[in-house]
């Protein structure tokens, strides 16, 4: 068990640090020293994940700027564990993301070091029980009668798909596979297809003026499903630390009095991944075509434009992160397109 889990690409949430205490934390193992994290703590927590990924080469590499974000939740709740010595050797954080359903995800490292001593099964245990104490919390301070007082609660983490013993251990504790996540990526030395669009739609350059219209087709492209709730113009702008406007691409339908956004991608550059990977590559963060234009090729007619523009810049690979609701699907799109699927991570689920 590598005993790494809910580590996303991007976090993109904000809001007013709201620090919960822990709770008890006398079932961790006491071969190291358990207290509290936070802000504060983020230097060594970026060390703790960089020792990690050494060990456990997954395709990107942690910066400290992304772990900074782990504690930009409004409600977030963590510990972190200490040896003898006074290094960090393991966290398990909780954060929770109200929305019109309620959200806790759970994300914690083991130093390579401690490995396969319980400390991360004990962790996941931790959270569980954070969790359902946070959302408990969440649903008491609603209004009574309210939507928020009685809304769905989910308990969230991802793990790679070859990690059986976590996998194991999620079981166990009442958890469910609910969504696939698949890297692909696809060499930029072979050649780009042409996508004609029917109509008045046209793909332009992402521009600050309609990002906003962005987000609300983002809203509305993925309003259901495990942690699609709806993002606010705060929420939108947060996280963009290694967001590539020049790799960014919207699908405008001009044929009404104003232009209409159909379908958007933005792309990250993610240099801190390069030596890692051993190669150069853009990153598609996000993908979403409205569903009435789903049948006119504005996803594929997006990704080339993005292809050409990663090329453009000296890049390697085009590649992105797909995501479904079973193990096989969601990656046609991408594999049409000369895509080759890599390695995968599952989100397991608890409703609470």
């Amino acid at each position: 068990m590598n005993d790494v889990y809910g580590l996303p690409r991007r976090s993109g949430r904000s809001g007013p640090w709201s620090v919960f205490r822990p709770g008890p934390r006398s079932a961790l193992p006491r071969e190291l020293t358990w207290a509290p994290l936070g802000p504060f703590d983020n230097r060594e927590l970026a060390e703790l994940v960089a020792r990690a990924e050494v060990v456990d080469d997954p395709p990107y590499r942690t910066t400290a700027e992304e772990t900074a974000e782990y504690f930009v939740d409004p409600t977030y709740s963590g510990v972190a564990g200490r040896d003898e010595d006074g290094v960090m050797r393991a966290f398990g954080l909780v954060r929770l993301r109200p929305a019109e359903q309620i959200f806790a995800s759970m994300t914690g490292v083991v130093d390579p070091e401690f490995r396969k001593r319980g400390i991360g099964g004990a962790l996941l245990h931790w959270q569980t029980e954070r969790a359902r104490h946070l959302i408990g919390a969440e649903r008491a301070g609603a209004a009574p009668g309210s939507s928020s007082a009685t809304a769905q609660a989910h308990v969230v983490t991802t793990v790679l798909e070859d990690d059986e013993r976590m996998m194991t251990h999620l079981g166990e504790l009442g958890f469910e596979p609910r969504r696939w996540y698949r890297e692909v990526r696809r060499p930029l030395s072979e050649p780009i297809p042409r996508i004609s669009l029917d109509g008045f739609l046209s793909i332009e350059p992402w521009s600050q003026e309609r990002d906003d219209a962005v987000r609300r087709v983002r809203n509305q492209a993925f309003g259901q499903g495990v942690g699609a709730g709806a993002v606010s113009a705060e929420e939108w702008s947060a996280g963009r630390a290694f967001f590539a406007p020049q790799w960014s691409f919207i699908a405008l339908d001009r044929s009404g009095d104003r232009a209409r956004v159909a379908g958007y991608l933005l792309s990250g550059r993610y240099e801190q991944d390069w030596d890692a990977l051993g190669w150069r590559e853009g990153y598609t963060d996000m993908l979403g075509v409205l569903a009435e234009y789903r049948s006119r090729e504005v996803a594929p007619a997006l990704l080339t434009a993005a292809m050409r523009a990663y090329r453009r810049d000296g890049m390697d690979y085009a590649a992105a992160g797909v995501d479904s609701d079973n193990p096989t699907g969601a990656v046609d799109l991408y594999r049409a397109l000369g895509y080759t699927p890599t390695r995968g991570t599952i989100l397991y689920a608890l409703d609470v």
